[in-house]
């Protein structure tokens, strides 16, 4: 792991990062997601497979929920592309790897990854470090969330283009935000031009959550505040759609993990699919 402890990814981004290697190595093929790159970067001790935080059976349902989300959203940019879309606006970027898993798509677009400056600096210097690279239709965007900048005027300055629509995706963010915060969200990219698309994760209320899951989110959610990030927005289905509407969104859908496990799971002889009511998808688009 890079000694510059101070700049390295949030703990929560290593955790997702780690939990998409395992999927590759603990769980049968064929694997929704092949991404062993967060690892890499992270090159963490030998023995972090013995995380208790790794365990291959208690962690099971979290890394299917988290391989299904990463693949709907490749899936999405890989479609949106086809039909012209060429920049894609990733919110809290953290250890994402679609530049470097899916160059062959990802260098037609203009991929902009918007992230708090330390952890960027971190992943920018990994990847130049493991020969990756940083090439040019790959922006990194810093934003300090905290001191309330603005990631828009960010992006502009970065070399994203207002009059054209664009992909953009924020995953595993909206629960550490205020209603308030989520719904300015939502109305910041339903302002961008006609045709753009968000693909954004939100978390139902614990209680709603497979009985599987709950206790491990009730975990979590302690674990969060504890930490001083505490969880602080839950919604419904109904809930999410009817904000993403009031936000001005012309279209909005739900996909829940039972729609997910259709696509991405169905005929597995091991059950492994991602738990209900807990992590879901809202798409919508401008």
């Amino acid at each position: 792991m890079n000694d510059k402890r101070d700049i390295a990814p949030e703990a929560t981004a290593a955790r997702v990062a780690l939990w998409r290697a395992l999927h590759v190595e603990v769980d049968a093929a064929p694997h929704v997601l092949e991404d062993r790159i967060g690892l890499e970067l992270l090159a963490p001790n030998e023995d972090w497979r013995a995380r208790g935080d790794m365990d291959p059976q208690f962690t099971r349902p979290f890394r299917a929920s988290i391989v299904a989300r990463a693949r709907f959203i490749e899936d999405l940019v890989v479609e949106q592309a086809g039909h012209g879309l060429n920049q894609y606006v990733i919110l809290g970027a953290g250890l994402d790897s679609f530049a470097q898993r899916r160059p062959e798509i990802a260098s037609h677009l203009k991929i902009f990854e918007v992230d708090q400056p330390a952890p960027q600096t971190w992943k920018r210097q990994r990847l130049v470090e493991l020969g990756f690279g940083v090439p040019d239709w790959l922006r990194f965007v810093p934003v300090d969330f905290e001191a309330g900048e603005a990631w828009r005027d960010k992006l502009v300055t970065a070399g994203f283009d207002s009059s054209k629509p664009a992909i953009v995706v924020s995953t595993g963010v909206s629960m550490y935000l205020t209603n308030e915060a989520n719904a300015a969200a939502l109305r910041e990219v339903s302002s961008l031009a006609s045709g753009s698309i968000l693909a954004m994760t939100f978390l139902l209320p614990l209680e709603l959550a497979d009985p599987e899951v709950r206790p491990g989110l009730e975990m979590a959610e302690k674990g969060a505040r504890a930490s001083g990030t505490p969880f602080l927005s839950f919604f419904t289905p109904p809930d999410i759609l009817a904000l993403a509407r009031e936000a001005g969104f012309a279209e909005v859908r739900h996909v829940s993990a039972a729609d997910l496990t259709q696509r991405y799971f169905a005929g597995r002889s091991d059950g492994l699919r991602p738990p209900g009511n807990a992590e879901e998808l809202l798409v919508a688009k401008t």
